[in-house]
């Protein structure tokens, strides 16, 4: 098998995260509103029974811009557009409810953005209290949000536990003044302290830290102050992101002087690095870029073989209907994609005129079905079982993938399916690439879509804005 540095460079290439197959470059723009809404209405209809349905909202606003960020944001530090946006979502969603014909089960909230706590408290209650003022609770549920150290209240976290708020993610991304400087993400670490301690005074039980390697002037001794100092506040699972530099699709990167960044080697270095630590102060790799301690609802389902993956990330709920609402949001139905319009005043337009506010989606076939299940076992499980169907498929554009990947000791490959090695888990999504039919019939198979620095992946439920792509390492 080649060394660590030569499978690096052999397999150092933009690679979908895979939270959505296909992936959001192979939708369609101006899909049928009427087949989207019958296809809508139909997953509800069979999701609403038992399992429940998932929520996204997207809340897009910053009030500063860090450059490193892949969302759909808009920067102002007017809270006066809270009123105005806050009525469109629920506009939005009572345009939904107009099509469930019975009330829904609410089995997953996630406030993401943007910024959610750049909204105030009250209106976040307020926002809560709308969705589910015609709506049933699941009584094995979960709401979670993402929350900026600097501006999460004691309040927030009150108003937010009283509705059923119990997970919470705050970003960190490295705690280095130099790096938080260039990257023009300012939060000392005291804030982060507050906050967690916050959340878990308020009642908390799942905290979650997003951390960031490969950024600019981030040296391994920085890495490991940041990780150590993050872990000494014990969250109980952390997400450790790969930076994906393409300023050539996010201008804000060009502030972002290439010589700050690491070679590939330093990156490879720095996730070693962060890998060991993490194991050494008791987190286990959960899947992709997430660590989780023993007990963790996550670790308990990744051992149980319960894990599931959609827009939100890894998920233990198994809801099959995704509904995300707000601007660029993305709705997935199990057989059906829809996003919603990327530009504020497009979104404002079409809910104003009682439309349902989507801009592209995608229909999946008989074979996207067949795939998706692929990526997601290899996702979620580590492994997938092939069907015997779909043999000269897999024989065109899979299995020499595979065989590759077999070849370096990266995956165990068999006529009854595939797993990755102890050695391959950093490279499971070159797993996942190998049945992305698109992407292979497209010649596209190391070509850029977007960047890589979303704990959402492919694009958030909400965006458009979260990454298609990440390098590998």
């Amino acid at each position: 098998m080649d060394s660590s540095s030569n499978l690096l460079q052999k397999y150092s290439r933009p690679v979908p995260r895979y939270t959505s197959y296909p992936t959001v470059p192979f939708w369609k723009e101006n899909i049928d509103a009427g087949c989207w809404k019958e296809d809508f209405k139909e997953s509800f209809h069979i999701c609403n029974k038992e399992e429940g349905i998932s929520l996204y909202l997207h809340l897009p606003f910053c009030e500063s811009l860090c450059i490193y960020c892949g969302c759909n944001k808009k920067i102002t530090r007017n809270h006066a557009v809270e009123e105005e946006y806050l009525q469109a979502v629920v506009r939005e969603w009572r345009l939904y409810l107009g099509l469930m014909e019975q009330a829904p089960l609410i089995r997953e909230i996630h406030l993401g953005g943007g910024t959610p706590t750049f909204f105030s408290p009250a209106n976040l209650e307020r926002l809560i209290a709308a969705i589910l003022e015609d709506s049933f609770v699941h009584r094995d549920h979960s709401f979670s949000l993402e929350g900026h150290p600097n501006n999460t209240t004691r309040e927030h976290l009150d108003r937010l536990y009283a509705v059923g708020f119990r997970r919470i993610s705050l970003g960190v991304q490295d705690l280095n003044e130099e790096v938080q400087q260039i990257i023009r993400r300012i939060q000392p670490f005291e804030n982060l302290r507050r906050a967690t301690e916050d959340a878990r005074a308020a009642g908390f039980t799942a905290i979650n830290f997003d951390l960031i390697y490969g950024l600019p002037r981030q040296t391994p001794d920085r890495l490991r102050n940041s990780i150590l100092r993050s872990v000494s506040l014990r969250p109980d699972r952390l997400a450790f992101y790969s930076y994906a530099h393409t300023p050539q699709l996010m201008p804000s990167q060009r502030l972002i002087d290439d010589k700050d960044l690491p070679s590939a080697s330093e990156k490879l270095q720095l996730y070693e690095l962060g890998k060991a630590l993490l194991a050494e102060q008791g987190y286990t790799n959960i899947g992709m870029d997430h660590f989780a301690l023993p007990g963790d609802e996550l670790y308990t389902a990744w051992q149980e073989g319960r894990l599931h993956r959609n827009f939100m990330g890894y998920t233990t709920r198994q809801s099959r209907l995704l509904l995300g609402l707000g601007l660029s949001a993305i709705s997935d139905t199990g057989t059906a994609f829809a996003q919603n319009e990327k530009p504020l005043a497009n979104y404002y337009q079409a809910i104003a005129h009682e439309e349902l506010p989507i801009s592209k989606g995608y229909f999946l076939t008989a074979e996207d079905n067949v795939f998706r299940r692929h990526i997601l076992d290899i996702s979620c499980n580590g492994r997938t079982l092939f069907d015997p169907a779909w043999t000269p498929v897999l024989e065109q554009w899979t299995l020499p993938m595979l065989r590759e990947l077999e070849k370096d000791g990266l995956v165990t490959l068999d006529a009854k399916g595939v797993a990755l090695t102890e050695a391959g888990g950093p490279f499971l999504r070159h797993c996942c690439k190998a049945f992305d039919l698109h992407l292979l019939r497209n010649g596209q198979a190391g070509a850029a879509g977007a960047i890589g620095n979303s704990p959402r992946g492919d694009t958030a439920p909400g965006s458009g804005m979260h990454p298609l792509f990440s390098n590998a390492i």
